[in-house]
């Protein structure tokens, strides 16, 4: 099998995710993932479409991330792998689509307006 070559992108993350058959190796930004995210909920974040399409040990993954936070990274990684893994079996599709993989999150911070301290928040008013 080829490597597959894919991005995810979510707020102001992106990540490219290299996918090869291998043995279920993940490294991110040459670290292993556990190293590079802390906690359980991002390491589920990482590997939650692997497992959804029971692939886990099938594929090493090597990814490239910047940008964003750490839960804005492990999304992006999320979305990169779920469509590589649909680029190299059509199969995980529906799992992946069911589950909501493979839908980029469009969502991002609101730009902060003049005349106002945040995007929505004013300064006080005073009345007289």
């Amino acid at each position: 099998m080829k490597i597959i070559n894919t991005s995810g992108r979510r707020k102001t993350s992106v990540a490219r995710a290299y996918v090869q058959a291998g043995s279920g190796q993940i490294t991110v930004n040459g670290k292993d993932f556990k190293l590079y995210f802390k906690t359980p909920t991002l390491h589920y974040y990482v590997t939650q479409s692997l497992q959804i399409a029971q692939a886990r040990e099938q594929f090493d993954v090597a990814v490239n991330v910047k940008g964003g936070g750490v839960t804005g990274q492990a999304q992006a990684i999320r979305l990169a792998i779920a469509k590589a893994l649909v680029e190299n079996n059509e199969a995980f599709k529906k799992d992946l689509r069911a589950a909501g993989l493979l839908t980029r999150d469009p969502r991002m911070v609101e730009r902060k307006k003049f005349g106002q301290k945040k995007a929505r928040k004013r300064f006080q008013f005073s009345k007289r």
